[in-house]
């Protein structure tokens, strides 16, 4: 199973913006915490982060045909980009939203995601475990 894990603007600064949101760890920690836990999955995982909506529109069209599924936290464009949610439906593949924080405790206008529309699966507020979860779901349902 080969799934590609999509994060968007803002979580390369993990441990530097609001840690008392996000936590301290570093992306650099988030990628190898992700890596360890799709070996655990026994599965190839591919990790991508952008802050530009084009790029990461982009990263999921050329999932097509390559890989099984995507678990995506889109962001802050969770609550703006249509133009990520077409692009999911495009390629029509099994996708888990992961949010570090819990959305709906925070400012109103984080309560709204349009990746939720396509999303079989919506994970928030687990911190990096979220990740883990996401890939386990997509373990189960692939058979992994």
């Amino acid at each position: 199973m080969k799934v590609k894990v999509i994060n968007g603007p803002n979580l390369n600064m993990l441990g530097i913006r609001e840690p008392e949101v996000y936590g301290k760890a570093t992306y650099k920690d988030l990628v190898e915490f992700i890596e360890q836990a799709s070996k655990a999955f026994s599965m190839e995982c591919d990790i991508f982060q952008s802050n530009h909506e084009g790029d990461i529109v982009t990263e999921i069209q050329n999932c097509l045909g390559v890989y099984d599924g995507i678990v995506i936290n889109p962001a802050a464009y969770t609550h703006t980009s249509v133009a990520i949610l077409d692009a999911l439906k495009a390629v029509s593949l099994p996708t888990v939203e992961v949010h570090i924080s819990d959305v709906d405790s925070r400012e109103e206008f984080r309560k709204f995601s349009y990746v939720s529309l396509y999303a079989e699966k919506v994970i928030k507020g687990k911190g990096f475990e979220g990740y883990k979860e996401a890939l386990g779901y997509l373990a189960d349902k692939f058979g992994s």
